[in-house]
């Protein structure tokens, strides 16, 4: 580990357990969605401080997780805002619309951020097309990106000693 850099390498998931005037003092870590997926990065805080982030492979950062230092100290998540396209039905359109741009953007495993009257996706022109296509409207704008997790969860395996099942496949958890 590099002397300028603190290491953090453990994920309370929706800083659990954490009283909020503890999660009020703990630093902020703005994140983009490509690098909230990541398990091992380096980063630097909005006051420069850097930062390295070693987490057990497929664990993925949501805004609200906090990120636990070898030394105690804590650092909370934020979904940086990101280059996205906003999805959105034309005037004239009906909310079905936008259940169609859904399904075909489901159909092709895009992660999607959902809003009551948007839908939330990483720039791709040829996407864009097709749902301008489906006569929807799609801009491109700059909005903090947190795509939902699927329908068997997005849960990042932190189990401190307790064990579960995973919607009918299980798999052992040793710490």
């Amino acid at each position: 580990m590099s002397p300028d850099a603190r290491l953090y390498s453990r994920r309370l998931p929706r800083g659990t357990r954490l009283a909020a005037p503890v999660l009020a003092r703990a630093g902020v870590l703005a994140l983009d969605w490509d690098t909230r997926q990541k398990s091992r990065f380096d980063a630097h805080t909005a006051q420069g401080e850097r930062v390295l982030v070693v987490l057990p492979r497929g664990q993925v950062l949501r805004g609200g997780d906090v990120l636990v230092a070898e030394d105690g100290v804590l650092l909370r998540i934020e979904a940086a805002p990101q280059p996205v396209m906003r999805v959105q039905v034309r005037e004239g359109g009906t909310p079905f619309d936008l259940l169609r741009a859904a399904y075909h953007l489901g159909n092709r495993h895009v992660p999607l951020a959902l809003t009551p009257d948007a839908l939330l996706f990483e720039p791709d022109p040829v996407l864009a097309e097709m749902l301008g296509g489906l006569g929807l409207s799609v801009a491109y704008c700059e909005a903090p990106f947190e795509p939902e997790g699927g329908a068997y969860g997005d849960h990042g395996h932190d189990h401190d000693g307790h064990s579960h099942t995973h919607g009918g496949h299980g798999h052992p958890h040793s710490h």
